[in-house]
């Protein structure tokens, strides 16, 4: 999530704090950033409203994401569609049953303080100043959110996450409560991985919208898996 982060930085550049209130994002990751490695993020301006977005690492194409900031703001959806839940007190293997079609993965709210805020700020490099003058949430922090519904919810061997489709609806907020309400859309097998969908809503004081979610990762990498 954090190169997600990263990949963010071109359109925040470019729209400012009005991206995180209505823009959209796709990123898909290819290769790893490794720890201590310097990354390029480059945006390029296509069709009017939208950047194609790329980071490198020693000149490896990591990671792919194309920005847009729509004329129109889309409809958020219903909180009311999705299932509120808190992570079970003994948590699953990561397995097809457990992360069945339809099942339900959620955290419990969890507060942004500033001190946090600014922390993940300066671990991500970001340069914008939009996040700390109007005391926003920083993308990655929201995905971070959509990780920890997985993770808190199934124990997941060493795992990956390979791509995520933001929509956003309205600014997240330093001081807000946070959650997440998910749902899984799709398990499935591809080149010997195991692969889970999840549709996550992003909630602020369990109420308002913030973020809808695609996430998708990988939980069973094909050399781990039980024969």
């Amino acid at each position: 999530v954090e190169v997600f982060a990263y990949a963010t930085h071109p359109a925040v550049a470019h729209w400012g704090a009005e991206f995180l209130e209505r823009g959209r994002m796709q990123c898909r990751f290819a290769k790893p950033v490794y720890d201590g490695r310097m990354a390029e993020i480059a945006g390029q301006a296509v069709d009017g409203n939208a950047l194609e977005i790329t980071v490198e690492s020693g000149g490896v194409l990591c990671a792919t994401g194309r920005a847009e900031l729509p004329k129109t703001k889309s409809a958020a959806p219903n909180p009311n569609d999705y299932v509120s839940s808190v992570p079970p007190t003994d948590r699953p293997p990561a397995t097809e049953e457990s992360l069945a079609v339809g099942t339900v993965l959620g955290i419990a709210p969890d507060v942004l303080t500033k001190d946090i805020a600014d922390q993940y700020l300066a671990d991500v490099r970001e340069k914008s100043h939009v996040y700390s003058e109007l005391g926003l949430a920083h993308p990655g922090w929201l995905l971070r959110l959509c990780n920890l519904a997985l993770k808190d919810n199934v124990l997941l061997p060493p795992w990956i996450h390979v791509g995520s489709d933001i929509q956003f609806f309205s600014h997240a907020k330093v001081g807000e409560a946070l959650s997440v309400r998910s749902t899984v859309t799709d398990n499935y097998e591809r080149k010997g991985h195991r692969f889970v969908d999840m549709d996550c809503l992003v909630l602020a004081d369990d109420t308002r919208p913030v973020a809808q979610v695609k996430h998708t990762a990988i939980y069973q990498l094909r050399h781990m898996a039980v024969s």
